[in-house]
This record gives C-alpha cells, sequence and structure tokens, in this order.
C-alpha cells in the first residue's frame, strides 16, 4: 500500500475493487472488479496484453496494445476538484493496437480507448532478447556451433503461435 493510500488520499486497490463491483453485473467495471492489479508502473509505451476473456467477451482474444495517451476523467459538472480519496486507476488511454485476433480491432493503425484500470489489469508483455529477424539473414548460410535458427534469428512464437521468453516460456507465463 502506499503511502497516499495510506493516509487516505487515493483509494486502496479494496476500495477501487468495491468501487468497481458497483457497477452493474455483466459491465466491464463489473467484470474488472474480479480481476488484480498486475501492472502497477506508469503504463505510457508498454506493450500490454489486455484482460479480454469471457465474461468480458464472449471467447478469450489476445489484444496487445501500447498506450500512448492518457486522457484524465472529466468532473461533473458544478464539481472543481475530485472527491478524496481519489480513483486509484483513474482515467482513459488512447492505445495503439499491434497485436489482435479480434476481428473488431485490427493491427495496423487502428487505435482504441482503454481505462486506466483495464490497462492496469492487463499483462505486461517482455520482448527483452527478441530481435527482428532481418530479410538478408534470411539467405545467410548458418555458421557452425550456432543456434537453429529459429531460436537464433528472434522469432519468439512457438508452435501454437504463442511469444516465448528467451527462457523459453510463454510471455503470459510469469516467471517461477
Amino acid at each position: 500500500m502506499s503511502f497516499l493510500s495510506r493516509i487516505g488520499l487515493i483509494e486502496t486497490e479494496e476500495q477501487e475493487r468495491a468501487r468497481l463491483a458497483q457497477a452493474p453485473e455483466g459491465s466491464i467495471n463489473h467484470y474488472l472488479s474480479t480481476l488484480p492489479v498486475t501492472i502497477e508502473e506508469w503504463p505510457k509505451d508498454l506493450l500490454v496484453e489486455l484482460p479480454w476473456e469471457p465474461p468480458r467477451t464472449d471467447r478469450p482474444y489476445r489484444v496487445v496494445v501500447v498506450p500512448i495517451e492518457f486522457r484524465k476523467d472529466a468532473l461533473p459538472e458544478g464539481v472543481e476538484e475530485e472527491p478524496l480519496p481519489r480513483k486509484l486507476h483513474s482515467g482513459s488511454w488512447t492505445c495503439a493496437v499491434v497485436f489482435s485476433d479480434h476481428p473488431s480491432y485490427p493491427v495496423g493503425g487502428y487505435r482504441i480507448v482503454v481505462s486506466a484500470a483495464e490497462i492496469a489489469r492487463g499483462r505486461k508483455v517482455d520482448l527483452a532478447g527478441y530481435r527482428a529477424p532481418l530479410s538478408s539473414e534470411s539467405s545467410r548460410p548458418e555458421s557452425p556451433g550456432k543456434q537453429p535458427p529459429s531460436e537464433s534469428r528472434g522469432h519468439p512464437f512457438a508452435a501454437g503461435g504463442a511469444p516465448k521468453t528467451a527462457a523459453g516460456r510463454k510471455i503470459s507465463e510469469a516467471p517461477s
């Protein structure tokens, strides 16, 4: 718990969960109240896989975004300052879709607005250790002692299309 939460300036995770749970059952906020916060830091420019699984969607989808621009929540008319405690994850982010298997959210310049509460409950995607293959590498012969091309050329996708880390586990899996 942060210092600002301890002194009552910002709501605690439990208070946020209770506030989100007050939304109607079946709503996105109600669904988010059932998920733990997984991203604590400021998410700008991170790769974040959104928590798009049932009951949030009809089936599981992988949608990875990069939060680009933050927008704070508008205050109700006549209110000058947000009441205390302030929302833990308020506002929303304009995000670039960088990977998606959802038919309504294609990759390639597509932007979506995602609440800060949803971003905070996503999974951070770590691409450390990956390098994109160069088109000229595909025609180069391998030197003796090198790893097989699929590992040495930064192909992070295993059979089934799931990205893997350098340690060989799926990106969405937590390190042990």
